[in-house]
Parts: C-alpha cells; sequence; structure tokens
C-alpha cells in the first residue's frame, strides 16, 4: 500500500518534497520526507476529493473539511483554492494541493518554532501569552488556556506539531496577525496634499468589490475635507506666492483681502479642480502601487516599510506626473483675479495660448523631489509611533481605536510636510509665473536663491500657518464623512 502510493506521487514531487536527496532543501524534518507524509497528504486529498475526480474544489472542501470537523467560510475556501490552483482550472489536483500544503505548512512551522520557547516540540499556554506579549498584546493565563483548549485534541493542555498543524489545517495564510490589520495606514487621512502611501487592501477586500467602495468613501471624504478647509488653502497659496518681508500677509488680513477683492465666493476659488483632480489621482495612484507591488515580487499581503517607501514613492510619482497641469490650474485659478478667467477651460487655453505646453508642467522638478522626503518621513514616523503606542498601551487589544489612529496619522503626515514644505513653496511659486513667451524663467534652484535672498530663511516657510489651521478640521471632517460613506455604502467595516 506504502509503495503503491509512492510510486502514484508524480515525479516532480518526489523531487521536491525530499530534502534529504537535494542540497538545496532548508532546514526540513527528516520524518518529512518519509512517505508517512506522502501518505498522510494522499489519504488527506481521498477525504476531501469528495466527488473523487482528482480535483479539490470549493464544494468538495466545502464537504470534506466539515467531515473532518473543520469549519472555513466559503469566502476563505475560495482563498486556498485560488492560492494553489497553478493552472487556473478551478480545482486543486493532487500535485497542486501538495505544493499548496508544503508552502502552507512551512509557514505554520515557521510560527509554531518561533513560539516554541523551550524547544520541546510542544507549546504551553506561558508561551502563547508570552509570543502575543511580543506582538504588544497582552492576554490573561484564562484566555491563552482557552486558545489552547480549542486547538488541544488529546487534552495533555499543551499543543504539539500535529496538532497546531491540523487545527490550522487549510487556513488562508492570510490571517496574518490582527495588528497589522488595525494599522493599516489607513487611506482617510487626506490632509490636501495627496502624497500619502496608498492603503494596502487585502486579497479578500479586492475580490469582494470593498476596494472600489472603500476608494470612492476616500474619494467623497476628500472632496467633503477640501472643499471646507478651501479657504484656508486659498490663503496658503497666495501667502506661499506674495508674502514677502516688505508685504506680509497675516491670516486676517489675507482673509480680508480676498473678500474685498471678490467678495465671499472668491475664498473658494481653485477649489474645483482641486476636487476633481483627487479621483484620477487616487485611482492612478492606487493602481500603479499594485502593479509596482507586482513588480517588487512581494508575494505578502503586506509590505515591508522600505518597499512600501519604495512602491509609494513610485506611485505618487506616476499618480501626479499623470495630473500635474490639474496641479499648475489649480494653483493659476486660485491667484486668479476677479473675471480673469472664465473657467477651468478657459484658464487652461488662455495659459496654452499665451505660454504655450511648457506651462503645464512648471514646478514639475521640486513637486517630484518633494514625494520623497514627504513618503519617507510620513511612513517613518508612523511606524515610530505605532510601535510606541504598541509597547506603552497594548495592553487588552492590539486594536488602538479611532482617535490613536488619527493622531499617528495626522502627526506623520504633519512631519512629512513639514520636511516638504520649502520644495512645496517654489513649486507653487513656479507654478504661478504667468510668463510672456521667451520671457526670462526661473529655475528651481534660481527661486530658490532668490527667496533665500530677498527673505531668509523663513521665507522658504511662508503660508505655513494656514497650512497646519487646515489639518485637524480637514482630518476630522474627512474621518466623519469617510464612516458615513462607508455605510452607505455598504462597506463592512474591520
Amino acid at each position: 500500500m506504502m509503495h503503491h502510493h509512492d510510486s502514484r506521487v508524480p515525479p516532480v514531487l518526489g523531487d521536491e518534497l525530499c530534502p534529504c536527496r537535494s542540497q538545496t532543501a532548508t532546514d526540513r524534518v527528516c520524518e518529512l520526507c518519509s512517505g508517512r507524509e506522502h501518505h498522510r497528504l494522499k489519504v488527506l486529498f481521498q477525504i476531501l476529493d469528495v466527488n473523487g475526480d482528482g480535483g479539490i474544489c470549493v464544494n468538495d472542501l466545502t464537504v470534506g473539511l466539515r467531515k473532518l470537523g473543520v469549519h472555513r467560510t466559503e469566502h476563505e475556501l475560495r482563498k486556498i483554492v485560488k492560492a494553489g490552483d497553478k493552472d487556473l482550472d478551478g480545482q486543486l489536483d493532487f500535485q497542486e494541493f501538495v505544493h499548496y500544503l508544503r508552502d502552507h505548512e512551512k509557514k505554520l512551522r515557521l510560527v509554531f518554532k518561533s513560539m516554541d520557547r523551550k524547544n520541546d516540540g510542544q507549546i504551553d499556554s506561558q508561551e502563547i501569552m508570552q509570543s502575543l506579549r511580543e506582538l504588544g498584546v497582552n492576554i490573561s493565563e484564562e484566555q491563552a488556556q482557552k486558545i489552547l483548549r480549542r486547538m488541544d485534541k488529546n487534552g495533555t493542555m499543551t499543543i504539539d506539531w500535529d496538532e497546531w498543524r491540523d487545527y490550522h489545517l487549510l487556513h488562508p495564510a492570510e490571517n496574518i496577525p490582527e495588528i497589522i490589520l488595525h494599522w493599516k495606514h489607513s487611506t482617510i487621512f487626506d490632509v490636501g496634499e495627496s502624497l500619502l502611501v496608498p492603503d494596502e487592501f487585502t486579497a479578500e477586500e479586492r475580490n469582494t468589490g470593498m476596494l472600489w467602495r472603500h476608494l470612492v468613501a476616500g474619494g467623497g471624504a476628500g472632496a467633503m475635507s477640501r472643499t471646507c478647509t478651501a479657504p484656508l488653502d486659498r490663503l496658503k497659496v497666495l501667502m506661499q506666492v506674495h508674502s514677502s518681508r516688505s508685504n506680509s500677509m497675516r491670516i486676517a488680513g489675507g482673509f480680508a483681502h480676498m473678500i474685498r477683492e471678490g467678495g465671499v465666493r472668491s475664498l473658494w476659488r481653485g477649489n474645483g479642480i482641486n476636487v476633481i483632480k483627487i479621483a484620477p489621482e487616487s485611482a492612478l495612484k492606487f493602481m500603479a502601487y499594485e502593479q509596482i507591488k507586482r513588480l517588487i515580487g512581494s508575494k505578502q499581503e503586506t509590505l515591508g516599510i522600505c518597499e512600501r517607501f519604495v512602491a509609494g514613492s513610485l506611485a505618487g510619482a506616476f499618480a501626479q506626473s499623470s495630473i500635474y497641469p490639474m496641479e499648475v490650474l489649480k494653483t493659476r485659478l486660485a491667484l486668479r483675479r476677479t473675471g480673469q478667467y472664465a473657467g477651468i477651460t478657459d484658464c487652461a487655453k488662455h495659459m496654452l495660448q499665451k505660454e504655450g505646453v511648457t506651462a503645464f508642467y512648471k514646478g514639475y522638478v521640486p513637486n517630484m523631489l518633494g514625494i520623497i522626503p514627504y513618503a519617507g518621513i510620513d511612513l517613518a514616523v508612523y511606524e515610530t509611533l505605532k510601535n510606541w503606542w504598541l509597547q506603552r498601551y497594548a495592553t487588552d487589544s492590539a486594536d488602538p481605536g479611532v482617535f490613536v489612529l488619527l493622531a499617528c496619522g495626522t502627526t506623520s503626515s504633519t512631519c512629512g510636510q513639514l520636511s516638504s514644505y520649502p520644495l512645496a513653496l517654489i513649486r507653487t511659486r513656479m507654478q504661478a509665473q504667468a510668463t510672456v513667451a521667451g520671457g526670462p524663467q526661473m529655475t528651481m534652484l534660481g527661486v530658490f536663491r532668490h527667496i533665500v535672498r530677498t527673505e531668509g530663511l523663513s521665507g522658504l516657510y511662508r503660508g505655513l500657518t494656514p497650512n497646519f489651521m487646515k489639518v485637524i478640521p480637514s482630518v476630522s471632517i474627512s474621518y466623519v464623512v469617510y464612516e458615513h460613506l462607508k455605510i452607505f455604502l455598504g462597506v463592512q467595516s474591520r
């Protein structure tokens, strides 16, 4: 019987599964290469292949696992088949099944080893408590024992490798500890500068169409918060461009000036295009982020910090490059005088006729350079705050609650903005230079030298006050709108 099974195992598997014969295989237990292991997998395959057609589909799994007393939702089972199904025929043949289980059990073994502190091949409740504590989750002895009882079949109050493996048998491996989920750097924080690194979505959210709902909710929240804080944003642009030592602009004076010049409605100049560009920008950024993730070749659901930084910066750069003319139009429209342009298209027409196509890419270089310090510092500060919070306060659960998440996100994006602010200011100045064709064009360094020479270093931070005044209101507004939109669109929040 044994022999019969062995001979039927496809040759590929034979080679792949037997670390004893292959030099490349890493630390895998010898027992794993014995026929017992093949036999176990073959028997398991036969139990699960309910209709006996040599392939396990989602229905087979549902019925088969129920026989084994393992309950999984259909959704999880679909994930398993999808993960293991290499030839895309919608089911797992024996080879794919073994392949998937190998992979899965390798991960399980790593987790098991890391939890088994005493190295005695058993996990007890103390070890469970300790491992979770290192993740920042403190649980009581009773809770640990409850977890243990769920896995412990033979009543020894310890879990050995077999029990551990069987309990997690065919469990979709994406269940990375919940901490990562709670601490996903949330897309909510639209602080007006959308340089934020895109959110990580799980495969599950992508498949169930939750993804676009999240994006729509995020976009709506962004539009609302930008509109509510638009007067501050316009004031910031005016200060960045017109404020100087001799003509210093104060907040109240700035508002009074705008209202005098164009009435209350003029406070919202430039907001229309600022809202319109949310949709293409977030969609492009998200798509680019996904593609880059694939190129980096990361199979995990969530990327490491460095990978996120690279992927996020590149995706940001791609999205910004695609919609950059809208940025220039936004600056021009915000700075326009009453009656200067009839609207967005009129402004674009004027620019084309008077300044040519290149006008739409003014200030492009400092804008791109600004992405790097912004994304880097934003992520670094966020991770630091998150780890600090987990060490200090994560006592009963890893869920930090909304307020902490918002505070961390706001602080990190504020630091990111501070670091790239001079570049943003130079970008705005360059976008504002309306030139007669053939007139002198100031380069990035030229603008930088000019500002430092005439206004000193503080000149690089003009407009910072209204910029930070709008942070808290815009985060709060976008959070509230985001939550309501999520309910309205039917997104289950985790």
